[in-house]
């Protein structure tokens, strides 16, 4: 008789299986329960920081589907971000337009900038592509900010509360269970795609285009598909972070953003999920680790006080970057999967 091993495929749709075990579906069980009734105990600041934490996923999917998966390297997300986040406030605040609306249209647009933007930028690899989509960020910025008119400049532009079938989503709790429902979603609908013949193409042109393009690869097809769909998530990202703040303004989505979300898919794992839902998660909770270090760092060191300011969080990215690329380039995925990989071997690690 045969002895399978725990790791054993017999086949490829085996293989790309959304849940590999029934250990593995109890245990996403009883997250989503924790995260259903996390409103009910959790604390109200906490409850604040997974919304920033749900919007920071999405858009972070989208720019791990573009880098991680296709190869294309983009340090323009925040003006991706920026636009859906416009697009939802132009259109509730001075349009009126319903919330569902908003949002469809938000994605829409920033979409078909992302299709315009990809076609100049197919020639572009490495630093170049890198170079153009920063200068497209500030492009960006500079409409935003003189174009007053339209989006209130450096005065910033409120934004309309969200109102779901005239129930008002009016609080942080409130808020919670709808983006935690949109980044499922989210997150199903990137799983799906990597799992599809698009996915596979954004694969191989990542790892060698030229011999995708000999196999049959529309490189230019798919190379403007990649930056359509990630702005289409951004956009998303950006309504739900609009709506989520009532208010916006330019100085939310500057090129540290655009860093910032790099840092979540870089420290998360590249290509991968739930890499990018580790690096976002982490990202978010790294200002707040920092602030705490500094708390006791002045009640230790009372020279210190006074001296924490943003530039602590900004060395603190390029620290994380720098270590996460010399010491674990496969991310906080990487370590995970280690872990994992302990656990099944048990009691046999060697």
């Amino acid at each position: 008789m045969a002895i399978r091993s725990k790791t054993f495929r017999e086949s490829y749709y085996e293989d790309i299986k959304l849940f590999q075990t029934i250990w593995i579906r109890i245990w996403i069980s009883l997250f989503l329960l924790m995260l259903a009734t996390l409103p009910l105990w959790g604390n109200p600041y906490v409850i604040y920081l997974i919304n920033l934490s749900c919007i920071a996923v999405v858009a972070a999917l989208g720019l791990n589907l573009l880098i991680g998966y296709t190869g294309q390297i983009s340090l323009g997300h925040a003006a991706f971000i920026a636009i859906g986040a416009y697009t939802t406030a132009i259109l509730s605040t001075k349009v009126g337009l319903p919330f569902w609306a908003c949002l469809l249209a938000s994605g829409g647009v920033t979409a078909i900038v992302g299709f315009g933007l990809g076609i100049p930028c197919l020639r572009l690899k490495g630093l170049y592509l890198a170079m153009a989509t920063m200068a497209f960020g500030v492009v960006i910025d500079f409409v935003v900010i003189t174009w007053g008119k339209l989006t209130g400049g450096v005065r910033g532009i409120n934004v309309a509360k969200v109102s779901i079938f005239g129930y008002p989503l009016d609080s942080d709790n409130k808020m919670y269970y709808f983006l935690m429902v949109l980044t499922i979603l989210t997150v199903l609908a990137i799983k799906n795609l990597v799992r599809t013949r698009i996915g596979r193409a954004f694969i191989a042109i990542r790892d060698r285009d030229i011999a995708a393009e000999v196999m049959g690869v529309n490189i230019t097809a798919y190379k403007v598909m990649a930056f359509t769909i990630s702005s289409f998530f951004a956009g998303i990202a950006g309504a739900m972070y609009s709506y989520t703040m009532g208010y916006i303004h330019p100085e939310h989505f500057t090129l540290l953003l655009s860093v910032q979300y790099l840092a979540m898919i870089i420290v998360g794992g590249l290509g991968t999920i739930l890499g990018s839902i580790f690096g976002a998660v982490f990202i978010v909770l790294v200002p707040e680790l920092i602030k705490a270090i500094a708390r006791a760092s002045e009640m230790l060191i009372p020279a210190l006080k006074g001296k924490y300011d943003e530039e602590w969080n900004i060395a603190a990215f390029g620290l994380l970057i720098m270590i996460f690329l010399i010491f674990e380039a496969d991310g906080l995925y990487g370590i995970w999967g280690r872990i994992k990989t302990s656990f099944k071997n048990w009691p046999y690690t060697y």
